[in-house]
């Protein structure tokens, strides 16, 4: 069995908004290669457990149901962002 890779994904750039921002997402790691299909040229393996994503509320949550079913995984920390506070009349230095 593959292990699971447990995160909590980052804001989407397109958007301003924070919306999803607080919940935790337990994803299946790829257990084989994807290889081209010689006649469409997709890519695609028999792995159809990397397929699977399941949102949680809590990283707490997520690692509980991992332990209850089985699943080896392992906890990815979300990056704390810098913010670069600069003055306007700064653009013109």
């Amino acid at each position: 069995m593959s292990t699971a890779k447990i995160y909590s994904p980052a804001k989407n750039v397109m958007q301003s908004g924070k919306h999803g921002l607080g919940t935790w997402l337990l994803e299946y790691e790829a257990g084989e290669p994807k290889v081209p299909d010689p006649i469409m040229g997709w890519a695609g393996s028999g792995d159809t457990l990397s397929q699977l994503k399941m949102r949680f509320e809590s990283q707490e949550d997520a690692e509980a149901f991992a332990k209850s079913k089985g699943i080896a995984y392992r906890v990815v920390r979300p990056q704390k962002s810098k913010l670069h506070l600069k003055a306007y009349s700064d653009n013109f230095k």
